[in-house]
């Protein structure tokens, strides 16, 4: 048997990371190794290249097909995640075995798959394109047995699957999906707003460090902070096992699908819902109350649920409403206003007075080194929140992104 046959075998053998063969790089290579026909060959070599290059790995093939062991989700994977540190021996054969076929097959080169190809005469003067095979990923590098620790320990620290590879996601068609650019707001970003903003990061760090933590209700004027709070949060701690699913209002319906696809996962969630608010109580209403207290679908203890409104109350309300001709008006108002209460945390964003928004000002002045711009930024910035409606921090941010080009581009400040 040659080199070639031998190799697709023992790709097609693997057992717990077989699920690499589902990723674009390894299952477009394992096509190549069973081509069956001249035609097949040429085709799958054409398409296993492209990919290759699609994915910026064609002068490190082996360090591509080893990066997907770091990021699939097996039993070893996940048990490791959740910390264990012993695992069945049957199980750590069989990784060792499937970590050294990965090595393996990763390391062949153009020529070898060539020189090993039925069709190898045939081929001669076409000039194929050649990748090269460069080097494993850090963790797989050494012994092997060594290797195997360092993937566990890999685990432990960063998750597995899509969790270990993405830090934000979206619910979308009842299903996780990633978000492969996440917004890159960080904490030293955003300026004020130190108090309401500590609380969210003191709940947060609780969450994470096992200890009880709220359900967290971010509410007040638009351009505040709320969202970016949230954004800056996961990018902050998203090392320490932090992620995001960002959920519509429209898919709270959904709740129960979701936590059962992360409830066994060994991370720590922040279930996102943005600009959250009720023109009536319906049916999404009824499913976030029992989401957040009552429910038979009990939210895991590795998830909290993070929301920001404009509204306090999150139902809008009208004179209507308490004017109407129920007989219990009073019962139907508190029901309204009882779902903000199942929110163990809420936190209040205001609108800042003119000292306040000149200093968050002075302070993305100084981040962005524009401290010597100072008097004129104040000047222009009061002109422009006026144009503007009001000021506020988004309005501070988009004012000093406009004054740092005009600067940048040598022109003069309005």
């Amino acid at each position: 048997m040659n080199q070639i046959k031998q190799a697709a075998m023992k790709m097609a053998s693997l057992s717990v990371y077989k699920g690499i063969l589902n990723r674009t790089v390894p299952k477009a290579f394992y096509k190549l190794l069973w081509a069956q026909t001249e035609q097949d060959f040429l085709n799958f070599w054409g398409d296993f290249f492209a990919v290759l290059c699609e994915r910026g790995c064609s002068e490190n093939l082996t360090e591509c097909i080893t990066g997907t062991a770091l990021y699939d989700e097996n039993a070893f994977s996940l048990s490791a995640a959740a910390g264990q540190t012993s695992f069945p021996q049957p199980m750590m054969d069989a990784v060792e075995r499937d970590l050294k076929i990965i090595l393996d097959v990763s390391s062949i080169t153009p020529q070898e798959l060539l020189d090993g190809s039925p069709f190898r005469d045939a081929l001669q003067g076409l000039e194929l394109p050649f990748w090269e095979t460069g080097e494993p990923v850090g963790a797989l590098r050494g012994d092997l047995k060594d290797c195997i620790q360092n993937m566990a320990q890999y685990y432990r620290e960063n998750g597995c699957g899509m969790y270990a590879r993405y830090r934000a996601f979206i619910w979308r068609d009842q299903k996780i999906q990633p978000v492969a650019y996440p917004d890159k707001t960080h904490l030293a970003d955003l300026k004020g707003y130190e108090i309401p903003r500590n609380l969210a990061i003191d709940n947060t760090m609780a969450f994470l460090q096992g200890l009880p933590a709220n359900n967290c209700l971010l509410y007040g004027d638009r351009g505040t902070g709320k969202s970016s709070t949230v954004k800056a949060l996961l990018n902050e701690y998203y090392s320490r096992g932090l992620r995001v699913i960002e959920m519509p209002k429209e898919s709270l319906m959904d709740f129960p699908l979701l936590v059962d696809q992360i409830a066994a996962i060994p991370m720590k969630f922040i279930i996102f819902i943005d600009d959250l608010s009720f023109s009536k109580q319906n049916d999404t209403y009824a499913a976030l109350k029992a989401v957040l207290e009552g429910g038979l679908a009990a939210r895991p203890e590795n998830t909290l649920i993070y929301a920001t409104s404009n509204r306090r109350h999150l139902v809008r309300e009208t004179i209507s409403d308490r004017e109407g001709d129920e007989v219990h008006k009073g019962d139907t108002i508190q029901e309204s206003l009882s779902l903000a209460d199942r929110f163990g945390l809420s936190i209040s964003f205001t609108l800042p007075d003119r000292e306040r928004f000149l200093e968050i000002i002075r302070q993305l002045a100084k981040q962005r080194k524009l401290e010597r711009y100072v008097s004129d930024l104040e000047k222009g910035a009061e002109r422009w929140a006026m144009a503007r409606g009001g000021r506020s921090p988004r309005c501070a941010r988009q004012y000093i992104d406009d004054a740092e080009a005009r600067i940048k581009r040598g022109q003069a400040l309005d």
